[in-house]
């Protein structure tokens, strides 16, 4: 998922900042540098719940969801 579309998804580059207890300049890096896997596991809950179940856990991550998110099998 590129940044714009999280942006887009989560309202921006401050809630983001907020949801991850980083800096908003970190988040807004993430441009360019791509959005790290790690926030991205961190966020995925919420991208779910954002879009109401159109991207879903599985959907970012169908090879280790299951690893990821035992609850989900």
């Amino acid at each position: 998922m590129k940044a714009e579309e999280l942006d887009q998804i989560l309202g921006g580059p401050t809630k983001i900042a907020k949801l991850c207890n980083i800096s908003v300049p970190s988040v807004s890096m993430w441009k360019r540098t791509g959005v790290p896997k790690d926030r991205l596991i961190f966020l995925a809950a919420e991208i779910e719940r954002s879009t109401k179940s159109v991207i879903t856990r599985q959907m970012m991550f169908p090879d280790t969801y299951k690893t990821i998110w035992p609850e989900l099998h």
